[in-house]
């Protein structure tokens, strides 16, 4: 395994990464609390904007960093997974956490239903081509663990190539830490209570009616098969080279706070400098100062 990854185990008790680390083995999805709020410093909703603003400042020298260290070298790279069910904040993630950041320095792909070019290939296909390159932070907005979610779910497979998926998921995952990639799931934990006022926010206001998808009804519908299958996901692929971390989403303002303080974390962690020159700098100056 690359360096990048080696300081993944090295936690603080204290840390985010070290309090949202989903357990290795077995879970029950349904026994953590997604309207917890573990780590928080403040009071609550009431200072949740100026708890975020704090952490500006820290995530925008990190990804500078992260983006020059890629610039004359083949530097490492993020992928920050978010998987969840509907409702959970995919969308309100990218916007208060990824946009605090510069997008160049951003690769987003969000993973619908596969087209028929996609369902002709191997399921890993189309993922591959979206996996961020050096300096990225890329981010999947659901991602391959649709095909043993949904996919067991739906059945959309036979039971056999579903069960095949787990290994190959960790194979893919194991490869990209392998070349310097640091993979980081989130797992968005909504509650069935809290999902269901989301929707209701949505029908209520015309201005959110973009946001509601009448077939999110049917997902919910299926709400225990869909914490069975992210039970398997989330004890079969859980490695220290691409950890998952259980986000209690009924807090928005957690949520947002939580991934960024991740993020900060995940980019600390590999203990990035700012690369040397790779020219003769007194010579540069005094080119400069003649100018």
């Amino acid at each position: 395994m690359s360096a990048v990854n080696d300081t993944v185990l090295d936690d603080h008790p204290g840390s985010v990464r070290a309090l949202l680390r989903c357990p290795r083995g077995a879970v029950d999805v349904t026994s953590f609390d997604a309207a917890a709020t573990p780590g928080y410093p403040g009071k609550g909703r009431a200072d949740s904007l100026e708890q975020l603003d704090a952490l500006r400042p820290t995530l925008d020298d990190l990804e500078e960093r992260f983006y020059a260290n890629s610039i004359h070298t083949r530097g490492p790279s993020v992928l920050l997974v978010l998987q969840g069910m509907d409702g959970a904040g995919n969308g309100g993630t990218v916007r208060h956490v990824i946009g605090m950041v510069d997008p160049q320095g951003v690769h987003l792909h969000a993973f619908k239903t596969p087209t028929k070019e996609e369902l002709a290939h191997d399921f890993l296909w189309r993922v591959r081509k979206e996996v961020p390159g050096a300096g990225q932070i890329g981010i999947f907005d659901r991602s391959h663990y649709e095909d043993v979610l949904i996919g067991r779910v739906n059945k959309l497979a036979a039971p056999d190539e579903i069960e095949k998926r787990y290994g190959r998921i960790n194979e893919f995952e194991a490869e990209l830490a392998s070349h310097g990639t640091r993979v980081i799931k989130c797992f968005l934990n909504v509650s069935k209570d809290a999902q269901k006022k989301r929707f209701l926010a949505r029908v209520n206001d015309p201005e959110k009616y973009y946001k509601f998808n009448p077939a999110d009804l049917e997902s919910r519908s299926h709400w225990d098969e869909y914490m069975q299958a992210y039970d398997l996901a989330l004890s079969r692929c859980n490695e220290d080279y691409a950890p998952w971390y259980v986000i209690p989403c009924d807090h928005k303002w957690y949520r947002n706070w939580a991934i960024t303080r991740l993020l900060i974390e995940e980019i600390e962690a590999m203990g990035l400098t700012w690369p040397p020159a790779d020219f003769d700098v007194e010579q540069a100056r005094r080119q400069v100062e003649a100018l």
